[in-house]
């Protein structure tokens, strides 16, 4: 944000002193001369020396305003990145990718009740993957304000989450077909492109928090830089004991099975004709994101927890509580 600053300014008046000029008088006729002669009459007196001008008060400095702090970016209540969407919402899958593509094509006015339909009926079908997910969001809460996350309840909420993920995919199959007719080929090479997109930076948003980064420029970390003040030595500590738990259940950051579904859908959809269930590596991508994002997201809070004090162990908890029931950003 940017703040505004004053300028002092001073005013600094000139004295004014005026000064009267007197007038000389004609002196009288010599002796010698005519009695005779006119004597010039006395010239008028001159006019009053003006007051002097009593020079104005100087005007005070105006005070100077301290410049506001800058918000920290999204701070709770505002819109969040779409980096903290991956990071927070795990429900959504590969069909989250193509929801969020949506809003950047140019549609036709005829196209867009269409287009809209097709997108409430995917958000529609979702809502029992974002159910649990809200379950897998509230059992980390749990155990943050506990100071220890419960791994076993954790990953049985995950599990879960990735039953109810691959259900939307199959749920959804219908709406990707109608929208596959409600494109023209250009917006479908363009939605295409979108997807691979938003692909990037979910990626980008996931693969931040095992970088030996004292600057927490994203990820997990930052949100909790931002959101708690953490000191130097809670952030050095909390990133050490999250890259011990990786490192003895490393994470695939290749995703390739995601990658080979999306260039396979990519081809599929540009084409004229096209069917959404031939796309057999969906349902394998689908749940692979969930899994993936939430399991990450455990981990770095199973490693935070005992870290924290408790008054930020209580303020994370609510936050996390409150994210997840804030509708995703589509």
């Amino acid at each position: 944000m940017t703040s505004n600053r004053w300028r002092r300014s001073a005013l600094t008046p000139a004295l004014v002193i005026g000064l009267a000029t007197l007038a000389s008088v004609p002196l009288g006729a010599c002796g010698g001369e005519n009695a005779n002669t006119a004597v010039a009459p006395p010239a008028p007196p001159p006019p009053p020396p003006p007051a002097p001008v009593v020079p104005e008060a100087s005007a005070a400095p105006a005070p100077t305003v301290a410049p506001e702090p800058p918000a920290p970016p999204n701070p709770t209540g505002a819109e969040v990145t779409e980096g903290e969407e991956h990071r927070e919402h795990h429900h959504a899958g590969v069909f989250g990718l193509i929801v969020m593509s949506l809003k950047d094509l140019d549609l036709a006015a005829d196209q867009k009740d269409k287009v809209e339909k097709i997108r409430a009926d995917l958000l529609t079908k979702s809502e029992p993957a974002k159910a649990a997910g809200k379950d897998v969001a509230n059992t980390l809460a749990d155990g943050v304000a506990a100071g220890k996350v419960d791994r076993a309840k954790t990953d049985a909420a995950i599990a879960k989450l990735v039953t109810q993920v691959q259900a939307t995919h199959e749920a959804s199959l219908t709406a990707l077909n109608d929208l596959h007719a409600a494109l023209t080929a250009p917006q479908r090479a363009k939605l295409v492109d979108e997807v691979q997109g938003h692909w990037e930076k979910w990626k980008e948003a996931h693969g931040k928090d095992e970088a030996d980064d004292k600057q927490h420029h994203d990820g997990f970390m930052l949100g909790l830089v931002r959101e708690l003040g953490l000191s130097q030595d809670q952030a050095d500590k909390i990133k050490a004991a999250f890259k011990d738990k990786m490192k003895a259940a490393p994470q695939d950051h290749a995703h390739k099975e995601v990658q080979d579904h999306l260039t396979a859908f990519g081809t599929a959809f540009k084409a004229d004709t096209f069917d959404a269930k031939k796309l057999t590596g969906a349902k394998a991508a689908a749940g692979h994101m969930a899994r993936w994002g939430a399991t990450r997201r455990a981990r770095f809070l199973e490693a935070a927890a005992p870290i924290l004090t408790a008054d930020q162990r209580a303020k994370l908890a609510q936050t996390i509580r409150d994210h997840a029931d804030k509708p995703a950003q589509s």
